[in-house]
């Protein structure tokens, strides 16, 4: 299949000699302004964008600060004749990843282009192979985590497909979308498996207690919150994916936090609590109640939900919790599945 490749510029003839330059090789569609370019990305990726500087309504380089803010990975080049140092050092420091002079030659923007999309093709398998294997560590860290909790079997991996669903509802609904929109959800919902990293510095004895800790016992497991933030931050010290750590550091200390601001490590309250943290609450409340321990039997659906709509406004976001109402039933699928296939094991 042809890779697509946007052309944005106001001069029709260099619309016309960049369509004829490329349309042998790749499918290209021709925008005559960069209002136009936004509004066809509502309905089309491209591989790449040509996009001139100089435009009236919007220019190149507003046009690229608004691809950025959208957190846009297609990749760039300035279509210009306006050449000069600071011209370039404010392109590359949006994001630019090259500059093709006009008038330009047919040859010359075929071999750039090819040569960019080559480039870019070698990143995103690099960049897919590196995410795949963050992927694999952190399963196998998780996995090892949960194996010392003999009570909590499947939590992590039910947890973070429940703040999947919370996370594309609020998205779907327009609530949160200002801070939801700057995320990359991926990585966002695979952060959420270290919620309970902290865990490792508690003792078994504690852990896998089967009946209900002391006060002195629940005191040493509310550390697990700092101690999952202590955790991260060393990780932190000596790895790439900085997005992916803050994500998991704000699960890992904010989960316990209630919305009336009596939860723990810090106390704190409404919108002042991460997103990552109230929507773990739901998430994390919602599968202890469902699930056996050997000081309790699960509590059925419907009081599973009664608790935590009765707790809406006190331990959790109540505008959340208006969503989770309307997205119940796919929580209870979730959990009958992952019954169901420890049964069949």
């Amino acid at each position: 299949m042809k890779k697509t490749i946007f052309v944005v510029d106001d001069n029709n003839t260099n619309l016309a000699l960049a369509e004829k330059a490329l349309q042998d090789q790749y499918r290209v569609i021709t925008l005559p302004s960069a209002v136009k370019m936004f509004k066809f990305l509502e309905k089309t990726t491209p591989d790449l964008i040509l996009l001139d500087i100089e435009m009236p309504e919007m220019d190149g380089f507003e046009a690229l600060n608004r691809l950025k803010e959208n957190n846009s990975e297609i990749p760039v080049i300035f279509l210009t004749s306006l050449i000069d140092a600071e011209v370039e050092v404010k392109g590359f420091q949006l994001g630019v990843i090259d500059f093709i002079t006009k008038p330009f030659s047919a040859p010359v923007l075929a071999n750039r282009i090819k040569t960019h999309l080559q480039i870019d093709d070698i990143i995103r398998e690099r960049t897919a192979q590196l995410r795949n294997l963050q992927s694999a560590i952190i399963s196998g860290f998780a996995d090892m985590l949960e194996s010392r909790d003999e009570e909590t079997g499947g939590h992590v991996e039910r947890t973070s497909t429940y703040i999947q669903i919370l996370l594309d509802s609020l998205a779907e609904r327009g609530i949160y979308i200002d801070y939801i929109k700057g995320i990359n959800r991926e990585s966002f919902i695979s952060s959420a498996r270290l919620h309970d990293v902290g865990k490792i510095v508690i003792s078994d004895t504690i852990l896998n207690k089967p009946g209900k800790l002391t006060d002195e016992e629940f005191t040493i497991m509310k550390t697990h919150a700092i101690e999952g933030e202590r955790a991260i931050d060393k990780i932190a010290s000596r790895t790439y994916d900085v997005e992916f750590l803050q994500n998991a550091r704000l699960f890992a200390g904010s989960h316990h936090e209630r919305w009336d601001g009596t939860g723990y490590p810090r106390g704190l309250a409404g919108t002042a609590i991460p997103l990552q943290g109230r929507l773990m609450a739901f998430a994390d409340v919602y599968d202890a109640l469902m699930s056996e321990r050997p000081y309790k039997k699960p509590f059925s659906e419907e009081d599973t939900i009664r608790i935590i709509m009765e707790g809406a406004g006190k331990q959790f976001d109540p505008i959340v919790a208006d969503v989770f109402f309307e997205v119940r039933d796919r929580f209870f699928a979730v959990h009958d599945e992952h019954l169901r296939k420890e049964r069949e094991v």
